[in-house]
Parts: structure tokens; sequence; C-alpha cells
């Protein structure tokens, strides 16, 4: 079956356009026909869609920030499901994107539900978008729901930018220490190697070593195999990191890296606490709530932990007990949420936890991008003066040679 794009003018003699999928363009004139429209122009589709495969991607959260705020304006305006989706399929900058929404155009104009033409792109789109959608179409509060997820992808296109821009410089100083070490192992060394050569007294340990590097660094077959075991190697963590025991042991070890491991704690227990407030706050029961967010926090360890919590709350439990004993949030959110409960505020409570956490994380990242930095700089430091002994340190032995031939 393909897509074909075409053009047809109405009763009334005004020209209209669409998409419809069909198995050939005859197929395509009886549907407008029995529609009692006149074909003028009918095309199949080959670029934009077929072209861009956006289900093997996930949307940016910016771009689903502004498709959300720009299809709560539309509805809040009066604007139609198909006509909202109509407009934003023409406007949406993002390629990815718009062929996305031009697929769930066509679909809802075929009759199907919004949230199920978009859970049918589930893999490009967070699950929190689908259910929200969902519940929003249910309870008549779409535009409600709309705003409440723009909201939500804002504060999380704010994370990744944080995170990006706070690893921005050290990423950039241990590229050009790197690619100044190789050039100084694989231009500089070999120079002083020839000069070494002709000296009839031993070198020095250091001298050894960082010839027998720089011999290894640019010989081409130990060159070709460290790129094939780096690659092989990179395939294999790839899909070890997929599997639940991959995602728990990796988790593990950032959980116990200083300071990293308290930021990602943050960072999770943000992630939780939004999605949790954004939908107990449209109505959204708790337990069918932790199902969508134990997918949007997307970490094992929660995984594990939440399927324990549901089955305590079936037992008539609280959240706080159980949530507590997942042992990966920070203290405040389990004694938070505690609060909430007793308080019959907890859409509110959680809320406001991940504001707090949202703050935290500036500090945090700035403190620990501060200590990263010093450390960095330090090992480029050493690094580049131990290669700068051991290239000096033959020189001044054949100099006190010479010193002591010409006293003899």
């Amino acid at each position: 079956m393909a897509s074909f794009a075409y053009k047809a003018k109405t009763s009334a003699g005004a020209v209209i356009t669409g998409k419809f999928d069909a198995n050939d363009i005859s197929a395509v004139v009886s549907f407008l026909r029995n529609k009692g429209l006149f074909p003028l122009d009918i095309k199949e589709v080959r670029s934009m869609e077929k072209g861009i495969n956006f289900k093997s991607k996930k949307i940016t959260p910016n771009d689903l920030a502004i498709f959300c705020r720009q299809f709560y304006t539309m509805i809040n305006a009066g604007v139609s499901v198909v006509g909202s989706l109509d407009l934003l399929r023409k406007q949406t900058e993002s390629a990815r994107l718009s062929a996305l929404i031009n697929s769930v155009y066509d679909d809802v104009q075929k009759g199907e539900a919004l949230s199920e033409a978009l859970r049918a792109h589930s893999r490009s789109l967070p699950v929190i978008l689908i259910n929200m959608i969902e519940v929003g179409e249910v309870s008549g509060t779409l535009d409600l729901v709309l705003d409440r997820l723009a909201e939500h992808f804002v504060k999380e296109n704010k994370i990744r930018q944080k995170i990006k821009t706070a690893m921005m410089y050290p990423m950039v100083i241990g590229a050009i220490a790197v690619l100044m070490i190789i050039f100084m192992l694989t231009f500089v060394v070999p120079k002083f190697m020839k000069m070494f050569s002709f000296m009839g007294s031993s070198l020095p340990l250091p001298t050894k070593i960082l010839l027998g590097i720089s011999h290894t660094v640019t010989n081409i077959w130990f060159l070709l195999t460290a790129a094939i075991i780096s690659f092989l190697l990179y395939l294999s963590f790839s899909k070890f990191r997929k599997t639940p025991k991959g995602r728990l042991i990796i988790t593990r070890i950032i959980l116990k890296i200083p300071k990293v491991g308290k930021n990602y704690r943050k960072i999770l227990a943000s992630r939780f606490a939004r999605a949790l407030s954004l939908l107990l706050e449209t109505g959204v029961p708790l337990i069918q709530a932790l199902e969508v967010v134990d997918k949007v926090v997307d970490n094992q360890i929660v995984t594990d932990g939440l399927l324990k919590v549901k089955e305590e709350i079936k037992r008539g439990s609280n959240l706080a007990g159980p949530l507590e004993s997942i042992g990966i949030f920070p203290v405040m959110v389990t004694q938070m949420i505690s609060i909430g409960e007793e308080a019959g505020s907890l859409d509110d409570i959680v809320g406001k936890v991940a504001d707090f956490y949202d703050e935290e994380l500036d500090t945090s990242i700035s403190q620990l991008i501060s200590l990263i930095e010093p450390v960095m700089i330090l090992g480029l430091a050493l690094v580049v003066g131990f290669i700068v002994i051991s290239m000096i340190m033959p020189i001044f032995g054949m100099y006190k040679n010479l010193g002591q031939m010409g006293r003899s």
C-alpha cells in the first residue's frame, strides 16, 4: 500500500488537499468520488514521509514542548483536532516531527482517536504524551492536558540542556588534550627517537616507556587492531546496556561514583516527581500513574522497585513507605510524599518536589563541573609533564657525559 497526496474540488468549487493510503491511483479516485469530490491532481508521496524514518529516533523534548504549546493554543481557541493537526504539520520546523504529524493527521481523518494515532508512533514519542492525551480525550480536558504537557517538556528540555552545557567544557578540554598527546607521540617524539638512537648510553626508564608508547601508537597494525577491538566493545556494550541486567549494573555503577551518583539520584527524583504530579493532577489513578511514570523514568532499579510498590498499594499501603524501600530516591522525596498523602494534596506536593530538584540540579551540576575542570587540567599536566621529562632526561644525561669527558 502506498500513500497518495491529492488535490480535489468540492461541489461548491473549493479546492482541498489531503492524503490517502491506497493500493493504486484508481482507489484514490474512487475514494474522492464517493465523497462527492472531483479529483484535480493525485501523486504518490515519496519524499518526506518515506525519506525520514521517524520511528527510529525519539522526538526531542524541545520539539514536543513547541508542538504541545501550539496544539493547546489551537484547541483552546476552538479549532478542531483535525484542523489543528493540519495547521501543525504545515508550520512545524522539525522535518521528523512534521512527517509524524502528517501520518497522525491521516489516521485521525480516517476516524481514529488522536491517542491511538499517536500510539502507532510509540517508538518516537514518550509514553507520557500518548497516555496523557488519551486521558484528555476521555475526560474532555485535552486543552488542559496539552498545556500541562508543554510545561513538562519545557522543564525536561531545560534539564537536558543544563547537563549538555555543563559537560561541554570538560568534553572540549578532554578532546584537545587527547589530540595534543597524539600529536606529540606521533610527530614530536619520533624526531627525538632518531637523536636518542645515536646515544651510546642506555636510556632512562621513563624515556624507554615513552618511546615504546610512541612506537605502538604510530604502528598501523596496532591502530587497526585497536579500532576493531574498540568497535566490537562498543557493539557489545550497546547490546548489554539494553538488557535489564545491563541497565541494572550500569545504574549501580553510576550511583557509586562520588558526586555523579548524587546528581543522578536528583535527576531521577525530578523526573519521577514531575511525571507523577502531571498524571495525578489530571485525574489518573495512582496505580495507572505509576505504570506510566515507570516508563518515563526508564531506570531498571526504579522499574523493579515500582513493581513491589504497586503490589503494596493494592494491599492497602500508602505510597511513601514502599517507595522509600527502593532506596534510590533522596529522603526528601518520600518524606514530602508522606506529607502530601496525609494532607490529601499529593499532586501539589509532588509538583513542588519536582521544582525543588530542578533548582537543586542547577547548583549540583555547577559544583560537579567545578570539580571536574581542575582534575582534568591536573591530569593533562601530568601526562604532558611525563612526556617532556622523558625527552629531556636523556639530553641532560648526554650533557653530563660530555662534561665528564671534557674534564678527563
